[in-house]
């Protein structure tokens, strides 16, 4: 089963079972996959779903963010539930030593020097991490690495 039928399933599980917050948490995924493979006139693959994902969730913890300076307990629970429930779909994430080992080594295989070689190694990375890390923090590790 792939990961958009996995989310389908768990959207009528969800249903079956009236738990509000998760199909409001899923039909929302599910219509940001949908816009986007309306927008490319084609089916994404899992890794652009993945994408997806991991957009969604820094949607909710901007909002976290925003509710945080209005001081909207309400809107930070449901973001935050939002966000557990889009995270079961999301492959095991990788920890920071991981993913700082793998930088490394692929700033020594492409013999990056400088930050200015950034997009090379980002380019290199990201097939091999595969979408278990968010590109944020994979972006900041890879600077930090450059820097020093």
């Amino acid at each position: 089963m792939n990961l958009k039928e996995n989310i389908s399933n768990s959207l009528k599980i969800a249903m079956k079972e009236n738990n509000v917050e998760a199909k409001s948490a899923i039909r929302s995924i599910l219509a940001a996959i949908k816009n986007i493979e309306i927008d490319k006139s084609t089916l994404l693959s899992e890794q652009e779903i993945i994408s997806v994902l991991h957009k969604e969730i820094k949607i909710r913890n901007e909002s976290i963010e925003g509710a945080l300076k209005n001081n909207r307990q309400d809107l930070i629970n449901v973001a935050q539930k939002d966000i557990k429930i889009i995270s079961q779909f999301l492959p095991e994430e990788l920890s920071d030593d991981l993913i700082r080992e793998m930088t490394r080594k692929t700033i020594e295989e492409i013999n990056a020097k400088s930050i200015s070689d950034m997009g090379k190694v980002m380019k290199e990375l990201l097939p091999k991490i595969d979408g278990r890390a968010p590109n944020s923090k994979i972006s900041q590790i890879v600077k930090e690495q450059l820097q020093s």
